[in-house]
Formats: C-alpha cells, sequence, structure tokens
C-alpha cells in the first residue's frame, strides 16, 4: 500500500483501535505481580502507543503531503537514467511522450483534489501529473502542470504562453499547491473572468533530494537544487509544452521556503526568471538540520552562504532587472522587520511591490488571501504571446480571446522601475 493511500491509513487506523481495546480488555490480567505481567504491561503501552502516534503521523501527511511515498520518507532518491528528444517542431501532451525530459505519472494525490477542470480542455484547461527529468542536476521531480484551455484553442496554436514555477514550502509536496492553495482552481477562475492572463503553470517541490531540504541550492559534492530550477526544468518544460523562450514569460512563484526559492532564482539568475512571487518566504538561506552544508566550508563557502542572503545581494551587488512581490503580516509574522528591510533595499532597476497584511501567520489560512492577487500580479509581469513561428514569418493576427485576456497583438506591460506600489489582498471568502 502506497505511504498515502487511504487503504493504509484505515487499517493503522483499524490496528491503533484494536490495540487500545486489546489493552483495555486484558489490562486486569496484566496487573498481577511477576517478570512476564511487567513485561506485558510494558509491551502493551509500547505497541498501543506507536499505533496512535503512526495512525496520527499518517493522516497528517496524508492532509500536509511531506512525504509522497516510502521512498521519499526513507530517503531512497530515483536516479534513473534521462534522455533529451530530438526537437522536430511538434509539442504534445505529456501524456503521449516516452522518454523525455517530462514524462506522464501517475495521480500523484491529484485524484484528491476536487475542483480540479474537468470537461473538454479547449473548454476547462487540463492539469497533468507529470515527473520532470533534470539532464544536468541528474533529479526526478514530481510535478503538476495546469494547462489553460486557450492552450488547446485553435486560434492560439501558434502561440507559446507564459509559464510560472509555483513552489510548495518544506517540507510538504505538490499537493498543497493544488488542495490547500488551490493553485489551478484559481489560476482557472482567473484566466475565465479576464483578471489573469493564459498561463501555464509547473507546480513542484523546493527539495530534489527529499528528505533533505536543498533550498535550490547548489550543494558542493551533493545535490544541484539550483542548476534543476534554473536549466533542467526550463529545458523539460521547453520540449513538452507550447511556452515561452524568453526569460520574459518566466516567473517563480512559492510560499515559505518555496517563497525563498523564487526570490533566489529571479535575484541570481535574471535572465531565467524576471518575476518572482514570495508569500512569506525568508531573506537569507542558513544551514540547519534539515538542510545539513549547503555551501561548504571556508571561505569559500562563507562567500557562498553571503549571496544567498539578498540583503547582502542588494547592498553589494549590482540589482537585478526583476519584478518581485513579497508578503507578510504586521502580527504573527517572524519575518516581518526582515520583508520591510528588503523593501527599503530594493533598488533600480529592480522593482519591488508588497501584501502586507494587518495580521497573519505562517500557514495556510494566511496564505489562500493572498494566492489569488498574487496570481493576478505575476501575470502582469509576464510577456504573452510569444509566435512559434520562425521569427521574420509574416502573419496575420489572430482573434482576440473571448474572455478579455491580453491577445496576440497585446502583450502585457511591465511595470516601469519607478512604480512600486502595495497590492490589495482581499480576504479570503468562504
Amino acid at each position: 500500500m502506497g505511504l498515502t493511500s487511504q487503504s493504509l491509513e484505515y487499517t493503522v487506523v483499524v490496528l491503533a483501535l484494536a490495540c487500545v481495546a486489546a489493552t483495555v480488555r486484558f489490562w486486569p490480567r496484566l496487573s498481577r505481580r511477576g517478570v512476564r505481567p511487567v513485561l506485558g504491561r510494558l509491551g502493551a503501552i509500547v505497541v498501543t502507543q506507536l499505533s496512535i502516534v503512526s495512525a496520527l503521523a499518517l493522516a497528517v501527511n496524508s492532509s500536509f503531503q511531506f512525504y509522497g511515498s516510502w521512498d521519499e520518507l526513507l530517503g531512497n532518491n530515483e536516479k534513473a537514467p534521462v534522455s533529451v528528444n530530438a526537437g522536430d517542431g511538434q509539442y504534445a501532451s505529456v501524456g503521449s511522450l516516452k522518454g523525455g525530459l517530462v514524462q506522464p505519472a501517475g495521480p500523484q494525490g491529484l485524484d484528491q483534489v476536487s475542483g480540479l477542470p474537468k470537461g473538454p480542455a479547449d473548454k476547462v484547461g487540463k492539469v497533468e501529473s507529470v515527473r520532470i527529468m533534470g539532464r544536468r542536476s541528474r533529479a526526478i521531480n514530481p510535478g503538476f502542470v495546469y494547462l489553460p484551455p486557450q492552450y488547446f484553442q485553435q486560434q492560439f496554436r501558434r502561440q507559446r504562453f507564459p509559464v510560472m514555477v509555483v513552489i510548495s514550502g518544506y517540507p510538504g509536496g505538490i499537493m498543497n499547491l493544488a488542495q490547500h492553495l488551490q493553485v489551478p482552481q484559481n489560476a482557472g477562475r482567473l484566466i475565465a473572468q479576464g483578471r489573469m492572463q493564459p498561463t501555464v503553470i509547473v507546480m513542484v517541490r523546493p527539495t530534489i533530494a527529499p528528505p533533505r531540504d536543498t533550498e535550490c541550492v547548489d550543494v558542493p559534492g551533493g545535490p544541484q537544487a539550483e542548476t534543476f530550477f534554473t536549466q533542467d526544468l526550463p529545458e523539460a518544460m521547453k520540449s513538452a509544452y507550447r511556452v515561452g523562450r524568453d526569460p520574459s514569460a518566466w516567473g517563480a512563484f512559492g510560499y515559505s521556503s518555496g517563497g525563498t526559492c523564487s526570490l533566489q532564482l529571479a535575484m541570481r539568475n535574471p535572465k531565467v526568471y524576471t518575476s518572482a512571487v514570495s508569500l512569506s518566504g525568508d531573506y537569507a538561506i542558513k544551514d540547519d538540520l534539515t538542510t545539513g552544508s549547503l555551501f561548504g566550508t571556508g571561505a569559500a563557502g562563507a562567500q557562498r552562504e553571503r549571496e544567498h542572503d539578498l540583503l547582502w545581494r542588494l547592498a553589494h551587488l549590482p540589482a537585478p532587472q526583476v519584478s518581485a512581490l513579497v508578503a507578510s503580516s504586521r502580527q504573527g509574522e517572524p519575518g516581518y522587520p526582515d520583508t520591510m528591510k528588503f523593501l527599503r533595499a530594493a533598488k533600480s532597476p529592480m522593482t519591488v511591490d508588497s501584501i502586507i497584511l494587518p495580521r497573519g501567520s505562517h500557514q495556510f489560512a494566511t496564505w489562500r488571501r493572498e494566492v489569488v492577487p498574487a496570481l493576478e500580479w505575476q501575470s502582469r509581469q509576464l510577456t504573452f504571446p510569444q509566435d512559434t513561428e520562425p521569427a521574420g514569418t509574416q502573419r496575420s493576427p489572430g482573434p482576440a480571446p473571448a474572455n478579455g485576456a491580453a491577445g496576440p497583438e497585446a502583450p502585457a506591460a511591465s511595470p516601469s522601475p519607478s512604480d512600486r506600489k502595495r497590492v490589495e489582498a482581499e480576504p479570503s471568502r468562504g
């Protein structure tokens, strides 16, 4: 049985209840004096406690998807060889690709999520469950890919779509993005309402070597997480989907550790990601028990650690030409002081906007209030469309989409460096 399967959870719950019932039933017999009754009491207590803790742990993991499989829990990472498909100008659903850098996967919990698109893809869009293969990092990362309805519509057949790389927190998995933040569901509604342009969204977790927290860092002699996010993932998506080639079409988005990654990826790699959204992210990466040594030792390790401190970068290095949205709360968020320091430290050509709630905390209830305005904000930063035809080919412009999103002749404009504002977050609605 799979680690997240309901059958395993129900089985362990039944076993826990049976252990409790057996302990109550036989406790009078174990109350006698002697070595055997004492050992029996100790055994009953240990077995009952273990069964209850296991049932609770499975329930929590099933809800928050900290670990998606037994291999992830035990640290047995898949290292199968990967290959690159030669480009032939044809794009297909990942379900028809074999041996490519994006491969179809099982449900990965997607079958437990409500509100996902159901019906014709050209009407409601589609969410695919995939595995993303890292040619350079050798990582294999699970993911969900949301394709908007326009991706399947005839008038957009020659268009490349902008991409949001949405990253979960640690140790949570991609299920949190679909189940708790409802990223594809919210994006579908915003696109249908004309509040967000048609966008391909790839949902991934921040670690490429679970259970270790790799924090989107290239670890000396270890996992190459930054390489995965800045080279492998874009290459894989471009090989399998009709997505933009220019960095202006790519943005990173995340909450908690995923928000930290998003800012790091954009500020360190502005030729890959030109915008970032960070909901309750940090502004520096430090070693801890979950990360191990991320930077190495000596002067070189200390310098690598400094370069992953975004406040240090803004003070000592030229600001990158990217746009960022950071979110925090005046009360309840320990990272609020650093968020304000970051806002004050940002300088041209970088632009930074913010969502500052009066109160909130480091949890999904807070991030659900922020996710919709954050999706709208990042959509305005990304350029669309990008023509799939060779440069210089003349063609008549296609019709504008009926939903009011930016059409083929109306790419979204990025804000000017002086256009710094606060993004208002609407309260969540039940």
